[in-house]
């Protein structure tokens, strides 16, 4: 299967992490997103990334189906199947997304506005949104087992793209960077899909 996407993307990181736990191989295509290539915008006509290709050619989009589908693909071994447990990791999933959705935001309002129409308050909204969520990561840290989950997948994504959009802020998150240090060293295969340049 192929995933069209970029290596420094947060929501690419989670489906590569996810796949490596389901065991199911995909190889990348690297995609500008910028240029709105034909590439993407005839697999997924919102031109976003990451998109998959299956091998059957048929496109599935947006990180949080193609996990579950990968998911399913692999008999359950990413999303747990008990109500209570699975509440948890898809709202640990929903929380960790909406940071990265909220920083992104801050982060294209400076890439592509001039700077006399930056909406300061508009940025600081999703910065507060940003901070809300990352307090509740912290808060529910203990709510993660040992066994990765698409939990494990959303924050150790959101927090690999932070180290390279966001260190300063990320510096400040002791026990989420904690957390990301003992993850990554429990699981050195998961390392390989962080997100980089």
């Amino acid at each position: 299967m192929r995933l069209l996407g970029s290596s420094a993307s947060p929501f690419v990181a989670k489906v590569r992490m996810a796949a490596a736990i389901c065991d199911i191989e995909l190889s990348v295509d690297a995609i500008d997103t910028g240029n709105e290539p034909e590439a993407l915008t005839s697999v997924n006509p919102l031109g976003k990334i990451p998109a998959l290709v299956t091998e059957e050619g048929d496109a599935v989009f947006d990180s949080a189906v193609i996990c579950e589908y990968l998911d399913r693909m692999s008999g359950n071994q990413l999303i747990p199947q008990t109500l209570v447990e699975y509440r948890k990791a898809k709202t640990f999933e929903s929380v960790a997304s909406g940071v990265v959705d909220a920083l992104i935001l801050c982060l294209y309002e400076v890439r592509f506005r001039p700077e006399e129409k930056r909406h300061s308050d508009w940025t600081d909204r999703q910065t507060r949104k940003a901070d809300r969520g990352l307090a509740w990561l912290e808060e529910h840290l203990g709510e993660l087992g040992d066994q990765p989950t698409i939990a494990h997948c959303a924050l150790a994504s959101l927090l690999g793209w932070m180290e390279l959009r966001y260190a300063d802020k990320l510096k400040e998150l002791q026990s989420l960077t904690a957390w990301a240090d003992a993850f990554y060293a429990a699981n050195p295969k998961l390392a390989e899909t962080k997100p980089h340049l």
